[in-house]
């Protein structure tokens, strides 16, 4: 299963996703389709406006929306504080500061540079019966 987003600038796309931990190869900032792939078998594919527009003429152009989210999960509930204060730190925006949610994960949301959504969240805390 794979997501495909388009990004205006792969260098900036690329640099995000690089700092929120996602292995890259060297030189990928030059290539126009880029492709993540993750050990569970998931993929995300980053293209330019122009791939996009070779198969698909009748593409409306970007449109991020906070309907979908890109979901990263991390070790603790200190590491999403930490990934938060660090990207904002760095500038980018954050869409939803850490919280804990109501399924018992700690939680946040940042926008990537392109405006797409990625939310960050901690295992579930086990609540005592």
């Amino acid at each position: 299963m794979g997501v495909h987003l388009a990004v205006a600038d792969m260098g900036a796309a690329l640099a995000f996703y690089r700092k929120i931990g996602v292995q890259l190869d060297d030189g990928a900032e030059g290539r126009p389709h880029v492709e993540l792939n993750f050990s569970n078998g998931a993929r995300v594919e980053l293209s330019t406006p122009d791939v996009i527009a070779m198969y698909d003429p009748g593409w409306r152009g970007p449109s991020p929306s906070t309907s979908t989210v890109l979901q990263f999960g991390l070790p603790s509930r200190a590491a999403v504080d930490e990934i938060y204060a660090a990207l904002t730190t760095e500038g980018y925006h954050g869409h939803l500061p850490p919280t804990d949610a109501f399924w018992g994960a700690r939680y946040c949301e940042l926008d990537d540079p392109d405006g797409h959504t990625v939310g960050f969240h901690s295992p579930r805390q086990e609540t005592p019966h």
